[in-house]
C-alpha cells in the first residue's frame, strides 16, 4: 500500500484496469435527470442516458459530489494512515473541486491535498495515472500536487462531437446554430483553455473525414507530443477509436496509446458517437 492514494472524481473516465492496478479512488459526480439523482456508473450507465434520452427527449444534468461525498469517501484511507491527492475536474466547470476543498479541512492538516486539473475526462486521466506513478515511487503529497501543477499546464486535447443535440439542448448551442449545424452536418470540435471548454474548430461532412483531420493535425505536429501516453477516448464510437489507435502505432513512436471509454457525466455533455484525443506537448527546457 503506497502512502499516498489518488483520488479523482467520476468525470476523469479513469478505465477500471487502472483504477485495480494503481488503486485510485474515484468520488462519482451525479447524472440527474428530473427530481432524481443517479451516482456516475455505479446507479446509471451510459446506455441508460442515451436510452432514457431517446425515449423521453430529457436531457440528463449533471451535479458534482457533496463535501459529505468527500469524507466518506476520504476516511478510510485517512484512518489506515494513507495521505491523499485529490485530482479534480476544472474547477472553472463544477463545483466539485471548491466541495473537496471543504472535505479536506474535516481532517488533519496535511492529511488530504486538493488540486485543480484544469480538464476533464481524459485530460484528468492522464494526469492521474501520471500521479499514481509518482505516488508509487515515493513522491509526497506536495511533491505530486507540484508535478500535477506543471504536468497540467502541457495537456492537450482535442473532442470531436458528432452531433449538436447535446450541446444544443445543454444549452450550449443556439437554435439557430443548431438548425444550421444539423442541415450542414458541422461537426464541432471542443478544447480546453484556462480549464473552460471553447469550440476550436468545426468539420463539415462525413464523421469518418472529420476525424481523419483531426488525426492529420496530430500527425504533423508530433514532433512537440510526449510519446509516453496518449489517450483515446470515446462514446459508442469504438471504430473511430480504434482506427486512430492504430494509425497512431503505425505511423509514430508513441509507447501506448490507451483507449478509454467516456463515462455518464461527461456523455451528458457531448452525446454519443463523440470522439476524443488527450496527450501532453513536450516540457520545454529553458
Amino acid at each position: 500500500m503506497t502512502q499516498v492514494k489518488i483520488f479523482a472524481d467520476s468525470i476523469s473516465d479513469v478505465p477500471n484496469s487502472w483504477i485495480e492496478q494503481h488503486d485510485i479512488g474515484i468520488v462519482p459526480l451525479y447524472v440527474v435527470f428530473g427530481e432524481t439523482a443517479y451516482k456516475d456508473k455505479l446507479e446509471i450507465t451510459t446506455t441508460d442516458i442515451y436510452r432514457r434520452v431517446d425515449e423521453g427527449g430529457e436531457l440528463p444534468g449533471t451535479a458534482a459530489p457533496s463535501p459529505a461525498d468527500f469524507v466518506t469517501a476520504f476516511a478510510p484511507c485517512i484512518e489506515q494512515g494513507q495521505d491523499i491527492v485529490f485530482i479534480s475536474m476544472s474547477s472553472k466547470l463544477s463545483s466539485t473541486y471548491q466541495n473537496a476543498l471543504i472535505a479536506a479541512e474535516e481532517f488533519p492538516a496535511g492529511r488530504v491535498s486538493v488540486v485543480d486539473s484544469m480538464h476533464v475526462s481524459g485530460g484528468v486521466a492522464l494526469l492521474v495515472i501520471k500521479a499514481a506513478l509518482a505516488a508509487k515511487d515515493g513522491a509526497s503529497p506536495q511533491q505530486i500536487v507540484e508535478l500535477v501543477e506543471e504536468w497540467r499546464e502541457r495537456v492537450e486535447m482535442e473532442v470531436l462531437v458528432d452531433s449538436l443535440d447535446y450541446l444544443h439542448r445543454g444549452g450550449r448551442v443556439s437554435s439557430v446554430q443548431h438548425m444550421i449545424g444539423s442541415l450542414l452536418k458541422i461537426r464541432p470540435v471542443l478544447r480546453i483553455k484556462d480549464g473552460f471548454v471553447i469550440s476550436a474548430d468545426k468539420y463539415r461532412g462525413k464523421t469518418e473525414k472529420a476525424v481523419q483531420r483531426m488525426l492529420q493535425h496530430l500527425l504533423d505536429n508530433f514532433h512537440k507530443i510526449d510519446r509516453d501516453l496518449i489517450i483515446v477516448a470515446q462514446t459508442l464510437a469504438e471504430k473511430a477509436a480504434g482506427y486512430i489507435r492504430t494509425t497512431l502505432l503505425e505511423q509514430t513512436d508513441a509507447k501506448e496509446v490507451a483507449i478509454i471509454e467516456g463515462g455518464c457525466a461527461i456523455s451528458c455533455h457531448c452525446g454519443p458517437r463523440t470522439v476524443a484525443i488527450m496527450y501532453m506537448r513536450k516540457a520545454v527546457h529553458a
